[in-house]
């Protein structure tokens, strides 16, 4: 059964979250990342990038010493602020097409380790490590893992009902987002939450499958300091029926020497192709991909759509077997340089202005997967190819702290 936990959180002081809080680091450019370092000075990016003044190559160690002082310095000047209790929170995130709503919880570290909490992409061991060096360094952690649970008609009119109270924080981000938290300190609401959580047999990560098993390899090296906050990693608990499952479509640099011509005849073996022109033509349904070559758009509808297994008809992973890795001699979907990957959440204008520039020679667009693959594969302990999913929401560093 499931474990849930409250806890001390870490957050903005009510009147700085919304200069507080950011997006992920890596997704700024470098322009939006100067734009926010210069001019915002209490945005969490100061914490996340310390170096910023002095940009010097430094080591990782001394960078996490870095991470680890500024984050010390603005609970010190009262930007950020410790829960005087353990706490839940409920958070919603407004977006211009979608609204998210989920907990904020600890999740059990033993739950993961005896498949509780269940996993469906696989891990590279050097992320592992780093991100558990950064985590012992810093000695917090600010990105939940997104963890999803089967539909439960009770919670969700719980949610509902709880909407209704007055929030601690209602902000707006500069992508137009609103977000709204509540905080659950209610002894009862917090038991009947565990109590909930603790009837599910299994729930899914959907996000953050590094984040997870780097806070395991950190409870294993440090256990025995007896730190009851190493039994547990922050989760953002959502609904399955609350994700937005997007695919990752993919780019190539080259057709492996082969003339448009031959490639088109390759690809008819296992594909009926259309020349869609100039439309800007995505797949409706499973075994359908799209492609884009030398100006046009192309529908591919797989032949033969009978396979074995759940992992073998898989789009990700049937684009990679009849066309990837036998067609283009792509092998290592994770470390090829002559691949890269889209997320289904931008426009397929993208992939078309990037082929078109010439960089790259062809993009595919596949049909995202859905939550009964992902849970089948979990289930099974089965693994999807490498970024074979873009799933939201993602969620605002600096908003809610797990120390460690």
């Amino acid at each position: 059964m499931a474990k849930i936990v409250p806890f001390k959180a870490v957050r903005p002081a009510r009147d700085k979250v919304g200069l507080v809080t950011s997006r992920s680091y890596d997704e700024y450019s470098p322009a939006e990342l100067a734009s926010q370092l210069d001019y915002n000075p209490f945005s969490f990016l100061h914490v996340l990038n310390p170096a910023y003044v002095n940009q010097l190559k430094i080591s990782s160690a001394t960078r996490f010493k870095a991470v680890r002082t500024r984050y010390k310095e603005f609970k010190e000047e009262q930007v950020l602020q410790k829960e005087a209790q353990p706490v839940f929170y409920l958070y919603e995130i407004h977006s211009k097409n979608r609204v998210y709503t989920g907990i904020i919880a600890g999740t059990a570290i033993d739950d993961y380790k005896n498949n509780v909490i269940k996993k469906h992409e696989d891990t590279l061991p050097y992320r592992v490590e780093y991100f558990k060096d950064y985590l012992h360094q810093t000695g917090f952690n600010t990105e939940p893992v997104l963890v999803t649970y089967p539909e439960n008609p009770e919670i969700e009119t719980w949610i509902a009902t709880r909407k209704h109270k007055r929030p601690l924080y209602l902000f707006s981000s500069l992508n137009r987002d609103k977000h709204t938290l509540w905080r659950i300190k209610d002894e009862e609401e917090i038991q009947w939450l565990i109590e909930k959580f603790g009837a599910m047999e299994s729930l899914y990560i959907a996000d953050g499958h590094h984040r997870s098993a780097s806070a395991e390899m950190l409870y294993e090296d440090d256990k025995a300091s007896g730190n009851e906050n190493l039994n547990y990693f922050m989760s953002f608990l959502i609904s399955e029926t609350d994700l937005k499952i997007y695919e990752y479509n993919r780019i190539i640099h080259d057709l492996n020497g082969l003339s448009k011509s031959q490639f088109l005849k390759a690809l008819s073996t296992d594909f009926n192709i259309e020349n869609k022109g100039q439309q800007l033509w995505k797949p409706e349904s499973k075994f359908q991909f799209g492609m884009y070559l030398d100006g046009d758009f192309y529908a591919l509808y797989l032949k033969n759509t009978t396979f074995n297994s759940v992992a073998e008809a898989l789009d990700a992973q049937i684009l990679y077997d009849r066309v990837l890795q036998p067609l283009l001699g792509i092998t290592d979907l994770r470390n090829d340089s002559r691949i890269e990957y889209i997320p289904g959440s931008k426009p397929v204008t993208v992939i078309k202005q990037m082929v078109d520039e010439g960089e790259y020679e062809v993009g595919f667009t596949l049909f995202p997967a859905s939550i009964e693959e992902i849970k089948h594969l979990a289930d099974n302990n089965l693994i999807m190819p490498p970024k074979s999913t873009y799933i939201e929401p993602k969620f605002r560093s600096g908003l809610v702290v797990y120390e460690i």
